[in-house]
């Protein structure tokens, strides 16, 4: 507000004011009359409009001053004030980008996907009405079905609840298994987002290193915590698959310290020098496991598809944690990915994407071997739609270096150092790492960029 007129300031009469700004009488008769009926300007026959008086001693605010009051957030809002803010949603107008996560547009299964939602909009619902906050019972049978086939894993319908994507999963877990006075077990390295959503619940984290087995379960004697977040069948990011000694020893110590595990399956269809190897939830009746996983690699991180499969005992109050969050997931496109599960569709497409990404990792696994030979080493090739790359010649402190010289070269590549926290204390622990994601990228652009990466790297060792 300009504030020309204080609180209880005579205002122009209409026809002053008319003849001032050049409009009709009659439109600022209407204007003070709506000032009026919204309480702004007081009215009185024979006088001129007046600014009406602020309630209860009032004063506005200078509105050139730069104070701002202060700002009352709880304790979730204020560790949030202190995350830093995720840009990697941000558009890139880099050459290539070995970002992971991003997925190839051209794998998408357009025509089925057209085809499943047009059946669906064309079955008119006979009322608009919400829905079931557990998901689409069409979603959850065809659900059912689909991992007992590709992850031997058998549930109850009322046990799966689908959610937004796999970070709104994790989410409800923090909210219903976390509070300020508990800890959780958390791999390290590990998933940066999934630690800070249950860091937000004023929960301690509990970091577990890993090794080329995944989680050092051995390590957990003696820990005591509400529950441990895991990605056993591809340990992200170093890609290791966990034996089933380690799943049963990490099982053991759920029962004895009444915790539950979450299982994070997050791309557990991409397989291609090994064999699957059965989840933890299939495992001891997985009392203790709650299993996440989402269609983000599969299909489109874009759709926020994902669906959790809790034991009995919490399916209830997952299901009204889930209904108070936000209701219930967008009903059209879980009946069209039901459609594209029942139809054969959906597993036909993981086929067909499994072959081409089996192409793309050993062409760049071929040309990293041809730029850099024996200077590197390389994690987790086995699995998933991304590896780690070590550079023994670059240290840690070259990190800035490269990523600056790569970004100008018009490549994106990212290291692995933020998602170790502490960061490890091993001897062999100063070499940089990268986690190059293949899955957005065609061959020829998976060339051209570890050619560029090879000089940007070549210009790092220069400054070290």
């Amino acid at each position: 507000m300009s504030q020309v007129y204080q609180a209880g300031g005579q205002l122009p009469s209409s026809r002053n004011l008319s003849n001032e700004i050049g409009v009709s009488r009659t439109t600022v008769t209407a204007a003070y009359e709506r000032l009026a009926a919204e309480g702004f300007v007081e009215l009185r026959q024979g006088a001129r409009p007046r600014v009406a008086a602020l309630p209860f001693g009032q004063r506005p605010r200078d509105a050139t001053s730069k104070q701002r009051a202060a700002q009352r957030l709880s304790a979730y809002g204020e560790k949030l004030r202190a995350t830093p803010p995720w840009l990697d949603y941000l558009p890139s107008s880099l050459m290539v980008d070995f970002r992971y996560g991003d997925l190839a547009p051209s794998d998408f299964p357009a025509l089925a996907w057209k085809k499943a939602v047009n059946a669906v909009i064309a079955q008119r619902p006979s009322r608009l009405a919400y829905d079931d906050p557990r998901g689409s019972l069409r979603l959850r049978q065809a659900l059912q079905g689909y991992l007992w086939r590709a992850r031997t894993l058998r549930c109850d319908l009322e046990q799966i609840i689908i959610v937004n994507g796999s970070q709104q999963g994790l989410d409800l877990c923090a909210r219903l298994l976390l509070g300020p006075d508990s800890d959780f077990v958390i791999e390290n390295p590990g998933y940066r987002m999934a630690r800070q959503i249950f860091a937000s619940t004023g929960a301690s984290a509990i970091a577990v290193g890993v090794d080329c087995e995944g989680l050092k379960t051995e390590l957990l004697e003696g820990v005591r915590a509400r529950l441990a977040y895991v990605t056993p069948s591809h340990q992200f990011p170093l890609g290791g698959v966990m034996p089933i000694s380690r799943r049963h020893q990490l099982l053991e110590w759920a029962r004895e310290n009444g915790a539950y595990v979450i299982e994070d399956d997050y791309d557990s269809e991409y397989r291609y020098d090994i064999s699957p190897v059965p989840p933890l939830h299939s495992l001891e009746a997985g009392s203790n496991v709650i299993y996440l996983g989402t269609i983000s690699k599969t299909l489109s991180p874009m759709m926020r598809i994902g669906y959790l499969v809790v034991p009995p005992e919490l399916q209830d109050v997952f299901a009204t944690a889930k209904q108070l969050f936000n209701r219930h997931s967008p009903v059209t496109e879980q009946e069209a990915l039901a459609s594209l599960i029942e139809s054969g569709s959906y597993e036909s497409h993981v086929r067909r994407v499994r072959r081409l990404n089996r192409v793309r990792r050993e062409t760049l696994l071929n040309a990293l071997q041809r730029a850099f030979g024996e200077r590197i080493s390389v994690e987790g090739a086995d699995a998933g739609l991304h590896v780690v790359v070590w550079f023994n010649e670059l240290p840690k402190s070259s990190e800035t270096a490269l990523l600056e010289i790569a970004q100008r070269a018009g490549i994106g590549v990212y290291c692995i150092s933020p998602l170790y926290e502490p960061q490890p204390e091993e001897a062999t622990a100063d070499r940089l790492g990268l986690v190059m994601g293949y899955s957005a990228l065609t061959p020829q652009q998976i060339e051209k960029g570890v050619q560029l990466l090879s000089a940007a790297v070549e210009r790092a060792k220069e400054q070290v």
